[in-house]
């Protein structure tokens, strides 16, 4: 029987682990260990909302090196990230400028001004990606204009996950899955747009080819001497996340639920028609030459500004509280870009239940369960998108992540989309990174043959659908305030 010990880097925007991941081939068992698990947030810096780039590489290399004097042997090393930000490097790898990050207010008012330039139809024409105000382009556009110094100094750009595989081994690298976060990949090519990039003034010297999941990127040479292949994983967190969630059938959804909702169904084309850009849907790059068609939601992004702004303790505390509150008393639109990340999130949550005549939330729980039914609503919203787009019904959610550890959530979700919903595994990002490194090793074939194996090792939860009072009402007040929100991208 043989073992293979894997290490899985999963860095998102609230938090990062360093995973120990066996697979035994004999018996087909999967075993995680947790070597490292560390904090991630925003950092200021000269006016900017940055990430702490050297600490994340620190607290990565402390994982990979505690494996390494444990006298494990890996296999193979794989790094996945959150999407659209990156780092710039100069012709001696030395980092140009700060790694800003997508919450950053430079963008402020940029999608705006380039959907005027380009018109939101030959943007999506050409991406197939959804309009969101911190995507590549944007912070790019805001790069090349705010400071426009630095464009000569800069030799390559590298997103977030291949900048961290280019520390460890030296390569450069642009996985295809987080490539196409950017809204700088053309749909039918998928290589960088040459449009886009000429409007930009960005140098195609900038930018290589973009890979699939897969390929080799060399070793990292271990501090006891030790080489380790490293290999590209599905380098954005919710393409690996979508590798490792159960979906059975055509008619199966996810949801990668942590600091973003990432809501969709794994397809084997990408819709780019009047109804899927009305809709704001995304087509980004999947492994075995799938499409994520997905729509990206705040998630719990408020949930954790509000608990840090009133020092909450106790979060699934404050959930039970939550589930106390009459549903449905107060809605906001969590994509709004208010939300992004406002001075306060309490006040703007309660600012915009003014502004729409709604009960203000006053309370944690108030506050709380205002963002769980808001979430809800949304996640119905896009399910019947989705269900439109592909011509049949969706009837099964699976919730993947951390937050499908959040039942009261879980079940809000199943009474309010009306579907059955399943939760699990929760550590998905980290074994779909797992997950691709074995089929770049040769014990998975391909991503369904490697659902199979999750379904064997790791139980799901399930949570059927009860009747919701008044939903049909409900739903209308939350439509109004989506499509106002909406309504300029069309």
């Amino acid at each position: 029987m043989t073992v293979r010990n894997i290490a899985a880097i999963d860095l998102g925007a609230s938090s990062g682990r360093v995973m120990l991941a066996s697979y035994h081939t004999g018996t087909r068992r999967i075993a995680l260990k947790e070597i490292n698990r560390f904090t991630n947030q925003l950092t200021r810096a000269e006016g900017h909302d940055i990430w702490d780039v050297e600490y994340l590489e620190q607290q990565m290399l402390t994982g990979l090196i505690q494996i390494d004097q444990s006298g494990i042997q890996l296999d193979s090393i794989g790094i996945d990230t959150w999407g659209v930000d990156f780092v710039l490097l100069n012709k001696e790898n030395e980092r140009v400028g700060l790694p800003i990050a997508y919450r950053d207010r430079r963008t402020d008012g940029v999608m705006a001004q380039v959907i005027k330039d380009l018109g939101a139809e030959k943007l999506y024409s050409l991406t197939g990606i959804q309009l969101l105000p911190f995507n590549t382009l944007y912070q790019l556009k805001a790069l090349t204009e705010q400071q426009p110094e630095l464009i000569e100094q800069i030799s390559h750009m590298l997103l977030m996950p291949d900048y961290f595989y280019h520390r460890l081994t030296g390569a450069y690298n642009w996985d295809y899955t987080n490539a196409s976060t950017t809204q700088l990949l053309n749909i039918d090519s998928g290589d960088w747009d040459q449009t886009l990039l000429d409007y930009l003034g960005i140098p195609r010297h900038w930018l290589g080819k973009p890979s699939q999941p897969g390929t080799s990127l060399g070793h990292w040479v271990s501090p006891s001497g030790r080489k380790v292949p490293v290999t590209s994983v599905a380098t954005h967190d919710t393409a690996s996340a979508v590798v490792a969630a159960p979906l059975t059938n055509e008619r199966s959804a996810y949801l990668s639920s942590g600091t973003w909702s990432l809501m969709g169904i794994d397809s084997s084309k990408p819709f780019t028609d009047a109804r899927a850009r009305q809709a704001n849907i995304t087509n980004e790059g999947g492994v075995d030459g799938r499409y994520r068609v997905l729509k990206n939601i705040m998630g719990m992004w408020p949930l954790q500004r509000i608990c840090k702004e009133l020092e909450i303790k106790s979060v699934p505390t404050l959930i039970k509280d939550a589930a106390d509150v009459p549903a449905f008393t107060s809605l906001i639109n969590p994509n709004d870009d208010r939300f992004i990340n406002p001075e306060s999130m309490v006040a703007e949550i309660q600012q915009s239940c003014r502004e729409h005549r709604q009960p203000i939330p006053e309370s944690a729980a108030e506050l709380a369960r205002c963002i769980f039914d808001s979430l809800a609503m949304f996640y119905r919203q896009v399910a019947q998108e989705l269900a439109t787009l592909q011509g049949e019904p969706l009837e099964q959610l699976h919730i993947v992540g951390g937050g499908s550890q959040n039942e009261f959530l879980n079940q809000l979700c199943a009474d309010t989309c009306q579907m059955t919903v399943t939760a699990g595994p929760v550590e998905a990002s980290t074994l779909g990174n797992m997950g691709c490194q074995l089929m770049a090793l040769g014990d998975v074939a391909n991503v369904s043959d490697f659902r199979h194996l999750l379904a064997e090792n790791f139980p799901l939860r399930r949570f059927i659908p009860n009747h919701q009072p008044d939903l049909d009402t409900h739903c209308r007040r939350f439509q109004a305030l989506s499509h106002a929100h909406e309504e300029f991208l069309l």
